[in-house]
């Protein structure tokens, strides 16, 4: 199971977060949040996939960060449609140059799967879900995440109740996020003994383990790794 550190804002932090080698580092392009990103973000080893977050953002503003920061995949976390996902997926899998990707209403006809960044469609949760509205997703993106639905669009610090997703229809590889820090470590071994975590792909940490917004505890996360991710 592999591991994504969101929300980071501080460089000397963010290169703190890399050393412990998860599988994606997030950094949040969303105004509205205390972990916006506003500065360059460093180069961190291409082991380590760096995640641009996005709410209801224009294509043009996901392409500009995807180019500036070199992300190596995008996370939706608002209403964004199953044919903006599309849009967004042809887009990143063509061999764009640096003044079309700006533009955004620009196809290619020669695609380079090699070059193809992932993206991640996020849907929040509470105590049921609608699992139907997947469906016109299916085909447009790489990965679900599943959130804890709150006030926020993430960053909420409480998780949903897992044991609604007994019955995720679907085989695409999954993310679990929503307030897990290390109270949930009991409760994540059991999760992987349950037919539920079949398809889950990764864990996704953020509130949990900071010590103020965008800036993580390294000492934490070094234990959750060591119990939860390293002993699959």
């Amino acid at each position: 199971m592999k591991l994504k550190v969101c929300g980071m804002k501080y460089n000397e932090n963010i290169a703190e977060v890399a050393a412990l080698q998860p599988d994606y580092i997030g950094f949040i392009f969303y105004e509205r949040s205390a972990r916006f990103v506003e500065n360059d973000t460093p180069h961190i080893s291409d082991s380590t996939k760096k995640t641009g977050v996005f709410v209801d953002a224009s294509l043009a503003y996901i392409l500009e960060q995807i180019q500036k920061h070199n992300l190596h995949a995008v996370q939706l976390h608002g209403n964004e449609s199953p044919e903006f996902c599309e849009k967004l997926d042809l887009i990143c899998r063509s061999a764009l140059d640096a003044e079309s990707r700006t533009k955004g209403d620009e196809i290619l006809n020669q695609v380079q799967d090699d070059k193809k960044l992932e993206i991640i469609k996020v849907f929040s949760i509470k105590d049921t879900f609608d699992f139907s509205v997947l469906k016109p997703y299916e085909s447009v993106c790489d990965y679900y995440l599943f959130d804890t639905k709150g006030k926020l669009p993430g960053g909420n610090g409480y998780t949903f109740n897992w044991s609604v997703l007994e019955n995720y229809p679907s085989t695409k590889p999954y993310f679990l996020s929503g307030g897990i820090g290390l109270d949930e470590i009991e409760n994540i071994k059991k999760f992987k003994k349950n037919n539920a975590s079949k398809y889950c792909y990764a864990i996704d940490v953020n509130s949990s383990f900071e010590i103020e917004p965008g800036l993580k505890n390294i000492e934490k996360l070094k234990d959750f790794k060591k119990y939860v991710i390293t002993r699959s």
